[in-house]
């Protein structure tokens, strides 16, 4: 699976994504306050055992003040 294109953006999603939180300094718990997303739902996209849709993403991006999209290069 690790060869399949989701797969590896959903991986590369998750890292910029634990890039973003370890830069700011913040806990799940505060990234959940701030963003709206449920503190279950950004662990598991964090662990890689779950694919968060578009909406949940851009509240993501909009509280990191980060793109965690990647680019077409993965």
């Amino acid at each position: 699976m690790a060869d399949h294109h989701g797969a590896r953006v959903a991986q590369a999603v998750a890292a910029r994504l634990q890039a973003a939180v370890d830069e700011k300094g913040w806990s799940v718990a505060h990234l959940s306050r701030v963003s709206g997303v449920a503190r279950y739902t950004i662990a598991k996209a964090l662990a890689g055992e779950a694919w968060p849709d578009l909406l949940t993403i851009a509240n993501l991006e909009k509280a990191l003040e980060r793109d965690l999209w990647p680019g077409r290069d993965v």
